[in-house]
């Protein structure tokens, strides 16, 4: 079975996932579509398919892929918005590249992902997943944030910045590029933490190994959020503490070389 999750507020996606699915069946294969709004609650469909197709732009994969990797079903997306840097077939090729998935002369590609856990006082309130990035900071109130650094357990850094983002390979050309960080190449099992205009403070991204624990704990008298690929976010309190790990799963895209 094959299932297709498609961005509902762009305007050709639904017509194209009719297409899509009209050829998949004329082809013999069991198709069902839905919004990539309600991939959270489709865990059965996911779970009893072989193939997602993600019809969209990167958001569209963002939240495609939070919901796949749990149950490792390999992601195949068609660009339908700006950049598509996630993305592997366009509406003008989709037809002759998913023959080739179809005929099964493809690889899958894994992509590191985190989990967040935020604790208060010890007790565990919230989880985060993400492909690209966690990242604590300031809500709408114009003033910095404190943070303290922890990896292993132990105090590396105490930073006072707008935010302080940790970011996979994947998202190491995304915000965390803007604020200065490197490119890691996708297939390299690190992370990293890079503070946003930080101020007296290490100004340079720290690279982690994949089994590396941060802890963050901000400090602040106002609004702040953790916020997992700019899409799920998390009211903060003061000395809230966040740890964030490799998570269990990686995320897995199909690729044809």
């Amino acid at each position: 079975m094959i299932g297709i999750l498609f961005h509902p507020k762009i305007p050709r996606a639904l017509p194209m996932a009719e297409n899509i699915s009209g050829w998949l069946e004329a082809r013999g294969k069991t198709v069902w579509r839905e919004s990539v709004e309600s991939a959270e609650n489709l865990t059965p469909q996911i779970a009893d398919s072989s193939l997602i197709l993600a019809l969209g732009g990167d958001g569209t994969v963002l939240r495609c892929v939070r919901a796949t990797a749990p149950l490792q079903v390999p992601v195949f997306s068609i660009n339908l918005g700006k950049l598509g840097f996630l993305t592997e077939a366009t509406p003008d090729n989709w037809q002759q590249r998913l023959s080739v998935v179809l005929a099964g002369k493809h690889r899958i590609e894994r992509r590191l992902m985190l989990r967040a856990i935020i604790e208060r006082e010890g007790v565990q309130i919230a989880e985060l997943t993400a492909l690209n990035e966690i990242v604590l900071g300031r809500g709408r109130q114009v003033q910095i944030v404190r943070f303290q650094l922890f990896v292993g357990g132990n105090l590396v850094e105490a930073y006072a910045a707008d935010s302080l983002i940790t970011a996979t390979p994947t998202g190491s050309t995304a915000y965390a590029l803007a604020a200065g960080g490197p490119i890691m190449p996708p297939e390299l099992p690190n992370f990293m933490v890079v503070p946003v205009a930080p101020h007296l403070s290490l100004d340079r991204a720290i690279i982690l190994h994949e089994d590396a624990e941060v802890g963050i704990r901000p400090i602040f008298h106002h609004k702040a959020l953790a916020t997992a690929d700019g899409q799920h976010a998390v009211d903060l309190q003061t000395r809230d503490m966040v740890r964030i790990r490799r998570a269990e799963h990686d995320g897995l895209f199909v690729r044809i070389d």
